[in-house]
């Protein structure tokens, strides 16, 4: 058998490539959208990918499945439980639990594992040769390490009301099935560290069913399911606004994109054409690059690990927008885009020197050190200090007099940021910190600073919190 399990860090996510070196035949696993990875992995190891697998409706990414099927041929099995109204609404093989399915001499069983989804489903992999007995199970958003997949993100991010209760039920019974399984069985989820499919998810790629039956946090409650369900809700992190119309478009048959679009880049008076037609400029550049000088009304959304998320939360999916970025990281940052589908680049500059160069003048950020936040915390202080990180954050302790506002919802709250009082804006290191100055300075805010250090910094020196 030949494994390779493939990672994308800035989402979190896993996919996997298995194949029959006997056969030559391979199949896919959750592949992102991206999928000229496989196709060279294939390449490499003179295999032909026959099967593609998907074990739930993502939120979190456009799965590339539809475009990896139109390149080689294959044939895609998409889970066919759920019930109505969770069909995938394109030709595909529709797999119930207790199936098998055959790569070579690959044997894979369908289990039904719902919770996260309704659909939801695990992939448990036999290597007939070496064994008759299972080796490894694909999970999905079901079991993780360290923690299980959520079920309130149908209700809190596609607005399904009254479906995380349900899946917090479903998911409880899924757990048991999993306790059924070999103690030796390899379990390869769908996301690791940092994923918002969950709210404890460990760092390392994989565990097996018996260390998770020890210390997964899930198999604490075998015999309290109210105590399971009330933990699996509480505290879970914001979803991304984009989750919404991963779900969507992960059902639907949708446009597809087979390769990685190369940008064009813009002349000075095509950029200030654009701008004057309202389309967004984003500029990927460091925080401090941008709050050292940037083009007004751009919005600095640093190209790292959490760029495709952030863009996710500011942009939607109708508009056209431009990105500010050095030409060598182009490439990386439209994958990173198109992995959850925005696919509407309008072209790139590669410094501010084309707005400058029409005669446009850069605006800096305002930025604040430690002790004018010590000054401006207290109580008779007329200066509003705006924690931007998420709830369960901000609860678990915050500088004293801080009001929260998520950075992910700030277009949706700008009424609780004075306008004409002063504003310090923090985060935890930073970035939050950035990407909200420069929403704020788009709306037109004149009266916001800086606190790049944030929590991190405040803390490292010896700084108290007070917590909800």
């Amino acid at each position: 058998m030949f494994f390779q399990h493939v990672y994308d860090k800035t989402l979190a996510q896993a996919s996997y490539f298995i194949g029959c070196q006997k056969a030559g035949v391979a199949a896919v696993i959750d592949p992102k959208r991206d999928v000229d990875t496989y196709l060279e992995i294939a390449a490499q190891n003179n295999m032909k990918i026959t099967h593609i697998f998907e074990t739930h409706i993502h939120a979190d990414f456009l799965a590339g499945s539809r475009e990896l099927a139109a390149l080689t041929g294959a044939e895609m099995y998409l889970s066919g439980e759920g019930g109505p109204g969770w069909e995938y609404e394109f030709g595909h093989n529709a797999l119930k639990h207790g199936e098998i399915v055959k790569v070579g001499n690959l044997k894979i069983e369908v289990l039904h594992t719902p919770g996260h989804t309704p659909e939801s489903i695990s992939f448990l992999l036999t290597d007939v040769p070496a064994s008759e007995e299972p080796v490894m199970i694909f999970t999905g958003d079901f079991v993780f390490v360290g923690d299980i997949g959520r079920p309130d993100l149908l209700e809190k991010a596609a607005g399904l009301v009254g479906t995380q209760d349900k899946g917090a039920h479903q998911m409880y019974e899924s757990i048991q099935k999993f306790t059924a399984l070999a103690d030796y069985i390899q379990v390869w989820p769908g996301h690791g560290a940092g994923s918002a499919c969950g709210k404890a998810l460990g760092a390392v790629p994989s565990s097996t069913v018996g260390y998770e039956k020890v210390r997964n946090w899930a198999f604490r409650f075998q015999q309290d399911e109210a105590g399971f369900t009330n933990f699996l809700l509480a505290d879970q992190p914001e979803p991304p606004k984009y989750f919404a119309m991963m779900k969507k478009l992960n059902k639907v048959d949708r446009p597809l994109l087979t390769a990685v679009p190369t940008l064009k880049q813009l002349s000075t008076d095509e950029l200030m054409a654009a701008m004057n037609q309202g389309i967004k400029v984003i500029d990927t550049r460091l925080k401090m690059d941008f709050a050292a000088g940037y083009i007004p009304g751009t919005l600095n959304i640093q190209g790292n690990n959490a760029f495709a998320t952030w863009a996710g939360w500011f942009l939607n999916y109708e508009e056209s927008f431009i990105l500010l970025a050095d030409p060598a990281q182009l490439d990386d940052l439209t994958r990173k885009l198109m992995r959850i589908g925005l696919d509407n680049i309008y072209g790139f500059i590669p410094s501010t020197k084309t707005w400058e160069a029409a005669g446009g003048q850069l605006e800096t950020v305002a930025l604040v050190d430690e002790n004018i936040v010590k000054e401006k915390m207290a109580d008779d202080s007329d200066t509003r200090i705006i924690d931007l990180r998420g709830v369960a954050e901000y609860k678990a302790g915050h500088i004293k007099n801080a009001a929260n506002v998520f950075v992910g919802t700030i277009e949706k709250n700008m009424d609780k940021i004075p306008t004409e009082s002063p504003v310090i804006l923090h985060c935890q290191g930073g970035d939050r910190t950035a990407i909200a100055y420069s929403v704020l300075a788009k709306a037109g805010y004149k009266n916001i600073a800086n606190y790049m250090g944030g929590i991190n910094e405040w803390t490292a020196n010896g700084n108290t919190l007070v917590s909800e």
